[in-house]
């Protein structure tokens, strides 16, 4: 059994660390506010921007995963989350001659600023143009230029339980369709990235990158009016985009888990209309 510190313990972090915690390993949960936390997670209560708080990190620790997120969309918020936060944790490991047989990062496929719907890959180039995507970025490069062997996982629209902003909004008949050529998005359920994070730490010798998508990237609308079927609501209407909408799609391109797929791990949730079926089943129950 490994000893495991999950940095950033929130959404995507928890359902990791439930599940290592289930199968016998010892998880420690790094938050600010621990609270929240499940009985099976030790706590580890720090600050990743505070250097002091990271001074005294548990020992003999084997993994870490970092799954830190943003407090909000804006450049300081990505900058203390994804960089200085990371640089942090890395010097008090570092410091601490932590043993360590690998560092897992929660990137974004945001690093890639693909606008014209082409396929990418983890040899794509990377040259986001959004602070949010420049700043992730960041943090895989400080962390691969690190002394820690790494693998960074570059995860798509996370959604599941707790996460129905979109089935809400397609509920209400607020949700609408952008006028204009097929815009793609990639998703991911949480218990796969969970599951994909969980899997990879089992890998011998992992790859450095990994693309965290399901396997369908999706047209917007079709992903829209396939959730009013289910719901029993009208389909989204059809409107031009407006200026808001287009600097917010400047991305458009199609996620390709091809390589993740490859060294074995298995998708619980492999399409939107999987996870989202389950959401909605859920709510019935």
């Amino acid at each position: 059994m490994a000893n495991v510190l999950i940095a950033g313990c929130g959404y995507v972090g928890t359902a990791l660390a439930t599940r290592l915690a289930s199968e016998g390993h010892v998880v420690w949960g790094l938050r600010r506010r621990p609270d929240a936390l499940p009985s099976s997670i030790r706590p580890f209560v720090a600050d990743l921007t505070v250097p002091e708080t990271l001074q005294a990190l548990p020992p003999g620790l084997d993994f870490v995963f970092y799954t830190a997120s943003a407090d909000a969309s804006d450049d300081d918020s990505y900058r203390a989350a994804y960089v200085d936060g990371l640089r942090n944790l890395l010097n008090a490991l570092d410091g601490q001659r932590q043993p360590l047989r690998r560092v897992f990062f929660t990137s974004s496929t945001g690093v890639y600023a693909q606008s014209s719907g082409a396929w990418v890959d983890e040899t794509s180039p990377t040259e986001p143009a959004e602070f949010s995507g420049i700043r992730v970025l960041e943090g895989e490069r400080l962390l691969m230029g690190g002394l820690f062997r790494a693998t960074v996982l570059r995860l798509g629209g996370i959604y599941g339980p707790g996460r129905t902003r979109l089935i809400d909004r397609v509920r209400r008949g607020l949700a609408v369709c952008t006028d204009g050529p097929p815009l793609y998005t990639n998703r991911i359920h949480r218990d796969d990235c969970a599951g994909a994070l969980h899997y990879l730490m089992n890998v011998d010798r992992p790859d450095q990158i990994y693309l965290g998508v399901d396997h369908e990237p999706a047209e917007q609308c079709e992903v829209l009016r396939w959730l009013a079927a289910q719901l029993g609501v009208s389909p989204p209407g059809v409107e031009p985009p407006s200026g808001s909408e287009v600097r917010r799609h400047q991305s458009n391109k199609r996620c390709s888990n091809a390589k993740l797929v490859a060294s074995g791990y298995v998708f619980r949730y492999s399409s939107f209309r999987d996870g989202y079926m389950a959401l909605l089943d859920e709510e019935r129950s």
